[in-house]
């Protein structure tokens, strides 16, 4: 006899039997330690890559201010993304790098917190509001930037262990 086939919101853990978006209760999962790796680049004109590793956009010193954005940013996720969880972190830590061969910044973000849910939006949104930020501190010498390679390089702890993108970027 074949099995009952499912529906898609008895699936999802965001649905409710209705169909409506919900929070997840992960009020009776145990805390374990978790932790989150993401990746983003944006790429820019090498007269504005230029700028920014010399320290004279006029904004100021763009990296140093979109490493704050981004572990702000991760400070706040629970307040941007409406079912997200808000958790207690225990380091958010982000960083820029200048790469003159491929004109870009590269931005990756590590998020680790002791919880009963994962922390890749935390990285992910630090990644995310850091792009934005080197966007906006480059815009008046470049407004043909763009944003691009936001990803999720790896998570561990939970229930579904360890994830790594195949041939993550270390």
């Amino acid at each position: 006899m074949p099995r009952p086939r499912r529906t898609v919101t008895a699936r999802l853990t965001h649905v409710d039997a209705r169909g409506r978006a919900r929070m997840v209760d992960v009020g009776e999962k145990p805390a374990t330690a978790r932790t989150a790796r993401a990746h983003g680049r944006v790429h820019l004109s090498a007269a504005a890559l230029r700028a920014v590793q010399a320290g004279t956009m006029r904004k100021g010193d763009v990296l140093a201010v979109a490493r704050l954005a981004g572990i702000q940013a991760a400070k706040q996720t629970a307040a941007l993304i409406p079912l997200c969880h808000s958790l207690p972190l225990d380091h958010v830590d982000v960083e820029l790098r200048a790469n003159a061969r491929r004109n870009c910044i590269e931005i990756e973000a590590r998020a680790a917190c002791r919880g009963a849910t994962g922390v890749e939006m935390e990285a992910i949104v630090a990644v995310c509001v850091a792009a934005a930020t080197v966007y906006d501190m480059c815009k008046s010498a470049d407004r043909t930037m763009r944003i691009e390679g936001i990803e999720l390089l790896e998570k561990t702890g939970g229930r579904t262990g360890v994830y790594r993108k195949a041939a993550a970027r270390k």
